[in-house]
């Protein structure tokens, strides 16, 4: 089977350090199964209602491009936060966007991103069914986040994982040079899920003693309790610890934890603007307890670091683009690709869809079972899960000392 037209690929949401490999993934199934041209978006839908977008295959010239686009972090295309209308039958905005498809004609349509994203390929799916196109809708999972339901995971969350159990550990082998109580607080991104934060838990071993806490959304931030485990722990022999925590947790009232200080604005979805958590928790600990505290956020630094980028994450990114090409040429559509794990010993994960209805808007969160009794740590379950997906290095090309990537 194949696309008998042209397809158009964008990229949507916060970038990553995989989501290049999930377009390089689309890319090289296009040039196969796509009987036309396979389009780049530049910026996302937005850029896609302008007409402004670029013939990839121009762009990516050589399999050594597409070697460096895998290995290259952010969103190569671009990306932007629209949120697109109710898709009602006659509406000004849809009208336009196929106007656009039948005037390039478009016969397959990709949008890698998270949430919000595949709400936009639900959407365009809807209208479709107005307008009785033979176009191919598919969404393509992409979030550090790791938080839409049907994947088992979601490309990029495994090289962000290795990179914050990576900082945690150095951030625990840092606050041990002094011999003095003090308290690393370090903010992690997850405004409803705590699986990245949950990821910084990888850091404990035989070399490390991991975070003191980890705490997650999943649970209601109780600072009396946190307050008085950090006294128990220093009472008895441990003076430097690290806590990690999750942007977006909450008092049991319900108040984002950063919010505590001051208001915070929202972005184009309606979502709180989170951040300062760890500043507020710091600030708390120092006042509370006389001790040294500091505040570290990881903020953009751990979305994008292809660095220490997990192979595995970087392959299985590049499949799931693969596979949305694969299940529109089929003749799937509504669909979003997603990855399914068949073992855990030995990791062996397969990619398969699901409909993007069944995604859209939907959060997964951490599991109870993952997370311990008191709910200030994951359990073994989380470590087992998490282990196989930050496996593997991949080697970075690298130019005057520094790794290089491909542009626009």
């Amino acid at each position: 089977m194949s696309i008998k037209g042209n397809i158009i690929i964008g990229q949507s949401g916060g970038p990553t350090a995989a989501i290049n490999a999930t377009l390089a993934g689309v890319f090289s199934a296009g040039k196969k199964l796509c009987e036309g041209k396979v389009y780049g978006m530049l910026g996302g839908v937005e850029g896609l209602l302008r007409e402004n977008f670029v013939d990839m295959c121009e762009k990516l010239t050589s399999d050594h491009d597409v070697e460096l686009l895998k290995r290259t972090p952010s969103s190569y295309l671009g990306s932007c936060r629209f949120k697109l209308p109710e898709p009602v039958e006659g509406n000004e905005i849809y009208e336009k966007l196929f106007e656009i498809f039948e005037k390039y004609n478009i016969k397959g349509f990709f949008y890698i991103g998270g949430n919000d994203s595949m709400d936009t390929v639900k959407k365009l799916s809807i209208y479709n069914e107005f307008k009785k196109t033979d176009i191919k809708f598919m969404g393509v999972p992409k979030t550090i986040d790791n938080d839409l339901v049907a994947t088992d995971h979601t490309p990029g969350f495994g090289s962000a994982a290795k990179f914050v159990a990576t900082v945690t550990k150095e951030l625990v082998r840092d606050s041990l040079v002094y011999d003095l109580k003090s308290v690393t607080v370090v903010e992690i991104m997850g405004r409803d899920a705590g699986w990245l934060t949950g990821a910084s838990a990888l850091a404990k071993g035989d070399d490390c003693e991991g975070a003191a806490m980890v705490l997650l959304p999943e649970v209601p931030f109780d600072y009396e309790y946190v307050k008085n485990r950090v006294a128990e722990l220093m009472e008895s022999g441990s003076k430097s610890l690290v806590i990690t925590v999750s942007e977006g947790v909450r008092t049991k009232d319900g108040k984002y934890v950063c919010e505590l200080g001051s208001e915070k604005g929202t972005d184009a979805f309606g979502h709180t603007m989170l951040t300062g958590t760890a500043a507020a928790i710091a600030a708390m600990l120092k006042k509370d307890l006389g001790i040294k505290t500091r505040a570290v956020e990881l903020s953009t630094l751990q979305r994008c670091a292809s660095h220490i980028a997990s192979a595995t994450d970087i392959s299985e990114s590049f499949k799931v683009g693969e596979a949305a090409v694969k299940a529109a040429a089929d003749g799937e559509s509504g669909k979003m690709a997603l990855l399914k794990r068949i073992s855990n010993d030995p990791y062996i994960c397969v990619t398969d869809t699901a409909d993007v209805r069944e995604v859209a808007n939907l959060a997964k969160e951490v599991p109870r079972s993952m997370i311990n009794e008191n709910g200030d740590n994951v359990t073994d379950e989380f470590i087992e899960y998490a282990r196989p997906l930050i496996e593997g290095e991949l080697s970075q090309l690298m130019v005057n000392g520094l790794p290089t990537h491909i542009t626009l």
